[in-house]
């Protein structure tokens, strides 16, 4: 069972540059083809001060981040190859635009079981935070541990 006592545990406040060419690969990687995202004058001609990003652009950012431990891995010590990806949530509450700084921060929100143990479920949520100080997106993801 995992030790309960790590619900509450986060990790340092990591700061992350949203950039215009990690942005194109990501589009690409997706698929997504809206000028809206990948042009500064399709941008501003749809009301934009800046290109913003797509929804699920926070997950690519909370991938390349540089957390000193990881909550998952370091922390909880949750074993890789019982594993799997249960749920992700994005909460968008402002615009993210490629220049902004935003400053990530993950903590661990809930740990719970199901089937007499047999299932282990960790709740990860994440604040995304720009330059500003302002909440740009919350994230939240459930990964799934079979014993």
């Amino acid at each position: 069972m995992i030790d309960r006592t790590h619900i509450g545990a986060e990790t340092e406040e990591v700061p992350i540059l949203v950039e215009g060419g990690q942005l194109r690969l990501f589009c690409q990687a997706t698929g997504e083809t809206n000028p809206v995202f990948l042009d500064a004058g399709a941008a501003r001609a749809a009301g934009h001060e800046r290109i913003p990003t797509p929804p699920t652009y926070p997950q690519t950012l909370l991938n390349l981040s540089r957390f000193e431990k990881d909550l998952v891995f370091d922390v909880i010590q949750a074993d890789l190859a019982r594993m799997l990806h249960g749920e992700q949530v994005f909460e968008l509450h402002h615009p993210i635009f490629v220049g902004d700084t935003l400053r990530l921060r993950q903590r661990v929100a809930d740990i719970y079981d199901k089937k007499g143990g047999a299932l282990e479920f960790i709740v990860l949520e994440t604040t995304a935070r720009n330059q500003d100080d302002v909440v740009c997106a919350m994230l939240k993801s459930v990964a799934v541990i079979r014993n």
